[in-house]
């Protein structure tokens, strides 16, 4: 992974200072390299001062004086998905960890989140209402980027993606404006968000649907890795008629040797389906017959609360080091199910997972009034990753999560789901031709010169003064 331009390349942001009542850091300053530090540690972000704003007003402050310095700006919560970024070095990096609260309207089933909140606070907030919300396979992922990107989570094949499920969102403009957008508020800009990211303004708060769920049928089907390929052609087959209230994933988990992980899966490289079925036990029972066949060592599925799908997919917390790959797939016929099998986790490879999640349902419908992102063409969403403490891991990682992606390209549409896509990729090819040169309009309405940074960049149609 490229190193990001050394101190002595920034921009000068000194007019920041004394900002977000002082939590502005620039390179030289003792809190800067904790500042700059996002989630995934693997990637060495450098921008030309970090801001921890606690208030949309204080957001306001910063993008109007990073603005007037020349800079741009990038937005980012828990920093999961940095990789993408280009070069930060006249960036002001606006870190909204700060903005976390959670309000719930219970009659009006519906919550208001400030863009830094992480899901597992909002689960928190929702429960006792008994009402959920569609968060994803993660606790400590923040609402806004994930919310921005799509949001694929445990009842998406049922009710669809999180983006799509947005009443409104707040966000700072370019302009230094801010603003509430809607159905009825600036209809545009709020397609363009549903999808589009970070591209348009430093979102502040977003509201979105809540569900009366407040239980489920869910949980783990275990096999020994001998049973790899039986069970995988089987979930192939299953998910072609899997009802719309299931939503599974299909995983090989190299579990490392840690105390972190369980016992019954530490130092282990197991085969694992797991998901959740929105129905009475006996109709769930049905459901999952065909894979229960199989006979999976370890069968955990039962009636749970949904605030254990926080947790469900155990995927890693706290700052982690880490590579990946992905892309959507079409089918999966024999052979891709042999190269899947291959390129995954492996005596000597660096990969620790593989994993395709089911789509179909309304996750691959066209959602109506929805977004930029309605839905997704495909039937699965693959991903791999490999953690990578040191940087000669990165090098390793990169290339078998590219190997990887190339083994399965026969079966690929090209496109790819950007929460997952973690390096730069072209952004083009996530969304259809008319949606992609509407959200360049849109881009070059707001934003004309420019200002905003994001991960996965919609560049304006016309951008008149190219920095």
């Amino acid at each position: 992974m490229t190193a990001q331009p050394t101190a002595s390349t920034h921009a000068d942001a000194s007019s920041l200072r004394g900002l977000c009542g002082g939590a502005v850091h620039l390179p030289g300053d003792p809190g800067y390299d904790s500042a700059r530090q996002p989630w995934n540690v693997a990637v060495d972000q450098r921008p030309a001062a970090v801001a921890y704003p606690a208030t949309a007003e204080e957001v306001v402050e910063v993008v109007a004086a990073a603005k007037a310095a020349g800079l741009r700006v990038a937005a980012q919560g828990t920093g999961h998905n940095p990789g993408p970024l280009a070069a930060l070095d006249d960036v002001v990096l606006v870190r909204t960890s700060a903005m976390r609260a959670v309000t719930v309207d219970a009659e009006r089933l519906v919550a208001r989140a400030e863009t830094g909140a992480l899901w597992e606070e909002v689960v928190d907030a929702v429960t006792p209402h008994g009402l959920y919300a569609l968060h994803g396979s993660s606790p400590d992922v923040g609402v806004g980027g994930y919310s921005l990107g799509g949001g694929m989570g445990w009842f998406a094949r049922e009710l669809g993606l999180q983006a799509n499920n947005l009443t409104a969102i707040e966000l700072v403009t370019p302009d230094a404006q801010l603003r509430r957008v809607d159905a009825d508020n600036d209809p545009d800009l709020f397609w363009a968000l549903r999808g589009g990211g970070g591209n348009f303004g430093v979102v502040t708060a977003l509201e979105f649907r809540l569900f009366e769920i407040t239980d489920v049928y869910a949980g783990w089907l275990v096999w020994e890795m001998d049973r790899a390929r039986e069970v995988l052609t089987r979930w192939v087959e299953w998910s072609e008629t899997a009802p719309d209230q299931v939503t599974t994933a299909f995983r090989v988990l190299a579990f490392p040797p840690i105390e972190e992980i369980p016992e019954p899966f530490r130092g282990r490289t197991l085969v694992v389906i797991n998901g959740s079925v929105h129905d009475d036990d006996a109709a769930a029972e049905r459901i999952l017959a065909p894979l229960r066949e199989l006979s999976p060592t370890m069968d955990t599925f039962a009636r749970v609360p949904t605030s254990a799908l926080v947790r469900l997919h155990m995927d890693p917390e706290g700052p982690t080091p880490g590579v990946s790959g992905t892309a959507i797939l079409d089918r999966m016929p024999a052979e891709a199910v042999d190269a899947f099998l291959a390129g995954g986790p492996r005596e000597g490879s660096m990969l620790l997972l593989s994993e395709l999640r089911q789509l179909g349902g309304a996750v691959g419908r066209p959602h109506p009034g929805g977004g930029a992102l309605t839905h997704f063409d495909g039937r699965f969403v693959f991903f791999t990753a490999a953690i990578t403490p040191t940087p000669d891991d990165v090098v390793r990682g990169e290339a078998e999560s590219e190997e990887f992606v190339a083994a399965l390209r026969p079966w690929s549409n090209g496109r790819q789901y950007l929460n997952f896509a973690e390096n730069r990729t072209d952004v083009s090819t996530f969304f259809r031709p008319e949606q992609f040169s509407r959200l360049q309009a849109v881009r070059a309405t707001v934003d004309p010169d420019g200002l905003m940074v994001s991960n996965h960049e919609v560049p304006a149609a016309t951008v008149p003064h190219q920095r």
